[in-house]
């Protein structure tokens, strides 16, 4: 969800809202309606909604939570190249399949690396280069636009590109999916639930998009059994059967590929939902995964699965968000994965083609959990994980946006072996929630603030 998207029918930005606006979006009968894949669209006439550019305010969506703008990373990677014309931004409709909108950014590549070589800073910049090489192409990726590298690199309409490509540094990427695309697909089942949940369920059900981000590995738990999800299990929990064949065909088709010279950024520490169980169409979600020996055996404590908790950035697990074994791990939420200047070092190194072993992280191993959506004037509790004790940490709690509301603090308090803060917020709307341990890497998430008699329909 981090590009902005427009509807040309209605001349009017969908995606991409202010915080005012996305709360209305959020709230009313027809705030994301505009969002919902058409008939037309879904047999791929196309045209209707047009992705504009990358976020450049902060995005929201329960379960997913917080999406901060990519105004930072931009900026980052255009100082890091020889010039302004060597940097291209994809926007993408995130609603489509990852099939589809990997050949538009095959497309989109393949073009801007041949204009960028007829380019007179490319001449000049060559000449800084070991045997004047020409230039390649080095795509910086975040959450699903990894996979969309992937897809491009590995089975798209251009043989040539991954040969023209150095490099791909991905942010958060669920290369394996993420169980929060099941709960996303399946809340709302079965009992009363905050409207904008309900929301989000209704527009996720028609987008092969969010289909192509439920997980891919084993994670359904049947007692001692641990499998994959079924195409039967998605149409059960309250997805669309159809589009989970053709996304179980599409991974089908990646699997076993890898990236050129591919760098992983992942996030840690943050509690993260790896496993789940499915019952009577309801899913319950774990913050545990499974293992396996090498012989493909599971790993079991006389005869039960043995869990593990290896966390991940809030919505990614970490062993999901990587092909190979070297990655850098960052302690940061999956929102912000591409934002802060720990992260944007690994950006910058990536591109000058520095060995990056990775700075300090923010206090090892903490972490930040804050409830989807809170109600204006009542009280909510945030919870920090992996910290013995308060000193020397600054919670606070401030609207997006450009108004003047003064930052809300939070006294952090000892609540049996973690620290949590009781919060309330003075209105309705988007606030960003900041940990600071006195590093470069303070830890963020985002919150949602409306109305308490919100149900879905």
């Amino acid at each position: 969800m981090g590009s902005e998207l427009y509807d040309t029918e209605k001349d009017a930005v969908i995606w991409g809202l202010s915080p005012g606006l996305l709360l209305k979006a959020w709230t009313t009968p027809a705030g994301l309606g505009a969002l919902h894949l058409t008939p037309d669209e879904r047999e791929g006439r196309l045209g209707r909604v047009r992705p504009s550019r990358l976020l450049r305010t902060a995005g929201w969506a329960p379960v997913l939570k917080g999406q901060e703008p990519y105004t930072e990373l931009v900026r980052t990677v255009t100082r890091s190249v020889a010039a302004p014309e060597a940097v291209l931004e994809f926007p993408y409709d995130w609603r489509l399949s990852v099939a589809t909108n990997a050949r538009f950014l095959a497309q989109a590549a393949r073009e801007h690396l041949e204009r960028w070589r007829r380019h007179p800073a490319h001449t000049a910049a060559r000449r800084h280069r070991v045997d004047e090489r020409e230039g390649r192409l080095v795509f910086v990726a975040h959450s699903m636009g990894g996979l969309l590298t992937l897809a491009a690199l590995s089975t798209g309409p251009d043989g040539d590109l991954a040969g023209d490509t150095r490099g791909v540094l991905t942010l958060g990427t669920p290369f394996q999916g993420a169980v929060a695309a099941a709960v996303i697909l399946n809340t709302g089942r079965g009992a009363p639930v905050p409207l904008p949940r309900g929301r989000l369920r209704s527009l996720a059900v028609t987008m092969p998009g969010l289909h192509d981000l439920l997980p891919t590995y084993p994670c359904v738990a049947e007692g001692a059994d641990i499998r994959a999800l079924s195409p039967v299990d998605v149409a059960d929990l309250g997805g669309d059967k159809d589009l989970a064949v053709r996304s179980e065909a599409f991974h089908e088709g990646l699997r076993g590929r890898t990236l050129p010279g591919h760098r992983a950024v992942v996030g840690i520490s943050q509690p993260t939902m790896q496993s789940l169980t499915l019952r009577q169409g309801v899913v319950t979600a774990y913050e545990h995964c499974y293992r396996y020996h090498r012989d493909g055996t599971l790993l079991t404590d006389g005869g039960t699965p043995r869990r593990f908790d290896v966390a991940g950035d809030g919505t990614v697990h970490k062993e999901s968000a990587s092909l190979t074994r070297g990655a850098v791990p960052f302690a940061l939420q999956h929102g912000t994965l591409a934002k802060g200047e720990a992260a944007m070092e690994a950006v910058t190194s990536f591109l000058a083609e520095d060995e990056h072993l990775g700075p300090t992280q923010a206090a090892a191993g903490m972490g930040l959990t804050v409830p989807d959506f809170v109600t204006p004037g009542a009280d909510w509790t945030l919870r920090v994980h992996g910290a013995d004790s308060p000193a020397g940490l600054e919670c606070t709690v401030e609207e997006v946006g450009t108004g003047s509301a003064v930052p809300v603090r939070a006294a952090l308090y000892a609540d049996e072996d973690e620290l949590a803060a009781r919060v309330s917020v003075p209105a309705s709307g988007l606030y960003r929630v900041t940990l600071d341990s006195g590093d470069r890497t303070p830890l963020t998430q985002l919150v949602l603030a409306g109305p308490d008699d919100l149900v879905a329909d």
